[in-house]
Formats: C-alpha cells, sequence, structure tokens
C-alpha cells in the first residue's frame, strides 16, 4: 500500500489498520520485561557496528518505553517486531539520540525514530509497514508534527511507500554510515 494524501490533506484514510494482521499480532507499547527479546532482535536485524547494545537497549525500555511500538505474536507470545524511537523538540536526527536517552522530552513535538526492527522469519507480511503506519496513529494522538528517521539508500523507496519525504544525506554518520534522512508530517 502506497501511503497518498487525500483530497482533505489526510493520510489516516490510507493508513487503516491491517486487520489480518491484527488478528494474528498484537500491536502495543513495550513491557518492561521485553527489554532482553528488544536487544536480542536489535542484533539480529543490525550489523554490529549500527546495532543497539543490550545496555543502551535496556535504558530506552526504562527512559521511553512510551516511543516503543512492538507486534507480538499471538501464537508465541513473542516479539515479531518492534520500532522505537524518541520524542524531542529538535527537527534533525542527530547520533547523539542514538546513545544519550536524556534527551529524550515526552512533551516533545517531533519523534526520532532509532530503529525499526522485524525478525527475518516474520518479513514480507506487512509488519513493518503495520508498526510504522500504527505509530503515526498513536505520534498523532499524541500531538506531535513529525516523525524523523535515517535510512541506507537501500531502504529510501520503501520509506517512500510509507509516506515520508527523502530530505537527502543526513548529518548523522552512526554506525560509520552515510545515511538518508526522511520525514513524515503528520500534521
Amino acid at each position: 500500500m502506497t501511503l497518498e494524501l487525500n483530497a482533505e490533506g489526510s493520510w489516516e484514510k490510507y493508513a487503516l489498520p491491517d486487520e489480518k494482521l491484527w488478528e494474528r499480532f498484537e500491536f502495543r507499547s513495550i513491557g518492561p520485561e521485553e527489554g532482553e527479546q528488544a536487544a536480542q532482535i536489535e542484533q539480529i536485524c543490525f550489523p554490529p557496528n549500527e546495532a543497539c547494545t543490550k545496555e543502551r537497549m535496556l535504558k530506552r525500555v526504562e527512559n521511553a518505553a512510551g516511543q516503543f511500538l512492538v507486534a507480538v505474536d499471538r501464537q508465541t507470545g513473542k516479539l515479531a517486531g518492534f520500532l522505537n524511537g524518541l520524542a524531542t523538540d529538535e527537527g534533525t536526527l542527530r547520533d547523539e539520540f542514538f546513545t544519550d536517552i536524556t534527551l529524550h522530552d515526552p512533551a516533545g513535538e517531533n519523534v526520532m525514530i532509532l530503529g525499526l526492527d522485524v525478525l527475518p522469519s516474520y518479513r514480507g507480511q506487512g509488519i513493518a509497514r503495520e508498526l510504522m503506519y500504527e505509530y503515526f496513529r498513536r505520534e498523532k494522538a499524541h500531538g506531535r508534527r513529525k516523525i524523523i528517521l535515517t535510512c541506507l539508500s537501500q531502504k529510501v523507496a520503501m520509506y517512500r511507500k510509507m509516506g515520508f519525504e527523502d530530505r537527502g544525506i543526513s548529518e548523522s554518520a552512526w554506525g560509520g554510515e552515510q545515511w538518508h534522512e526522511m520525514v513524515f508530517n503528520i500534521d
């Protein structure tokens, strides 16, 4: 599904929940006991130079659990994937967001996405897209204005389909990589 604005300039009509995915998966905030699972998934989904460490992931869960959205397989009770970020009033994603959870401001108007992780065995089912769309809906309800992330060149097209605009090469050099900064305007 390509996310497009309708005549009123709203994206919600095109991002309705996928009922089949919601039958199979529970989409919700992360529980404190799920931090270890999230850290393990991060190590599987990202190369070592890009992955969040277990210690940082646990701090994110402890200090910004409201900025996590998980997809839990109802059959196994385990995480199939998750999305995490932090809120801020800043408008550009910088490397310090990945390492310094004290930059999280629960009242911030924007969200910096720090990771979108789906286990390989669950990929290709639309979970990443559903996590993102549910995140858009949830963050709009919290009054957020923008969702900002960085991605490698090969992922730009995927995020464009989700409704993100490519701002070009990011100032972030996290993990020694060259990233594109992508932004989604909620309002």
